[in-house]
């Protein structure tokens, strides 16, 4: 299997399963990092969840109420703040690195459906 990337605009997500430590990568256009493969899994599991939390309470809200929800592993810290149609993500690495990043609402959808493709986890 060879290395695969997605992006678009804002967003970057990748797959390396030959690299020796860090299989995975997040990012936008301006920052990247290289995760290992839990995290990885951690980081599209998470953020499935938080967006069906969202989708569910797309119901419950009135449209011009923002929401945050956050979720966590061992591995690490991610939110969603916004309006159940568009909203943003942040993450903070627990271990290790100690690394925090963001991507604009206008980017989490696409990367939300590249991450659901990436690999079968």
């Amino acid at each position: 299997m060879e290395r695969l990337v997605k992006s678009g605009s804002g967003w970057r997500i990748g797959w390396n399963p030959d690299a020796h430590e860090f299989k995975g990568l997040i990012g936008t256009d301006d920052w990247a990092i290289e995760l290992t493969e839990a995290e990885l899994n951690d980081f599209c599991r998470l953020l499935a969840q938080l967006a069906d939390t969202m989708k569910q309470l797309a119901t419950e809200l009135m449209e011009e109420e923002k929401i945050a929800c956050e979720a966590e592993s061992d591995l690490l810290w991610m939110e969603v703040e916004g309006y159940p149609h568009a909203y943003s993500l942040r993450f903070i690495l627990n271990t290790g690195r100690c690394v925090e990043g963001k991507w604009d609402a206008f980017a989490v959808p696409d990367l939300l459906q590249a991450s659901g493709t990436l690999k079968v986890f």
